[in-house]
């Protein structure tokens, strides 16, 4: 459900302003009635129309991203610089990403024009898994792999258990190559958890997201999600049963 003015403005009738002041004139309807209740719900089977003319709503499209470097997680810059909707450089819908990566991060990211989609994506409930391949500069011991498999405490509490492989190590080159899955959508979470031991993040890449990975996409491709993958994604992020035993303790 979404604000009726909220959604004529998504449909290009008018500002969200302007689209408040049609509806306080009379002047929209839902499924026949006059509305001129501000903050009035309305679903995507409603029928809206606008001095009689049904508005036309725009098309839900989803896509997954393989997120290059030196890309900001935003659908626009001031500054000028490379977002990841640029990447989207053949999609005219009006979409934005699903939640952020680093603009050093890279690897996969949503994109959606999806509101309804995106809040539950990112809502802190849904528990959605998210893996990250991170290489750092140290040497990441088992008693540190134990701690993130706990929780440790970050400047914003205590994290979520956190599932944690060691995929290659080199004493010689103080150099470690872990697979992290986290639960949760922090700030800049996976980074600050390697912060916490004094290990400095040399690439971090997320490789997964729920049950989506990025298959043969290189950087900066894309491709449109399937409706039984979005499907999927909401299921799981309503399906407490999905997330892990060690969270429900």
């Amino acid at each position: 459900m979404q604000r009726l003015q909220k959604v004529l403005a998504a449909a290009g009738v008018a500002s969200r302003r302007k689209a408040e002041e049609y509806i306080a004139e009379g002047r929209v309807t839902v499924n026949g009635e006059v509305i001129t209740q501000m903050g009035y719900q309305v679903s995507p089977h409603d029928e809206i129309l606008v001095d009689g003319e049904p508005i036309k709503r725009e098309e839900k499209v989803y896509f997954l991203l393989n997120k290059p470097k030196h890309t900001l997680s935003a659908a626009s810059d001031d500054r000028g610089r490379k977002t990841v909707v640029d990447c989207l450089e053949d999609v005219d819908a009006r979409v934005f990403p699903v939640g952020r990566l680093d603009y050093d991060t890279t690897g996969l990211l949503l994109l959606t024009n999806d509101g309804e989609f995106a809040n539950k994506m990112m809502h802190p409930s849904s528990h959605l898994p998210k893996t990250y391949e991170v290489t750092v500069e140290g040497v990441i011991t088992e008693k540190m792999v134990k701690m993130m498999e706990r929780g440790i405490m970050l400047d914003d509490g205590k994290t979520l258990p956190a599932e944690v492989f060691v995929l290659q190590q080199s004493v010689k080159k103080n150099r470690t190559v872990l697979e992290i899955t986290i639960f949760e959508g922090r700030n800049r979470q996976v980074r600050r958890m390697m912060e916490y031991f004094h290990c400095e993040v040399k690439s971090l890449n997320r490789i997964c997201y729920g049950f989506l990975d990025l298959g043969n996409l290189q950087r900066g491709q894309y491709r449109k999600l399937r409706m039984y993958e979005v499907r999927k994604l909401m299921e799981m992020a309503d399906d407490q049963a999905s997330v892990p035993e060690m969270l429900r303790r």
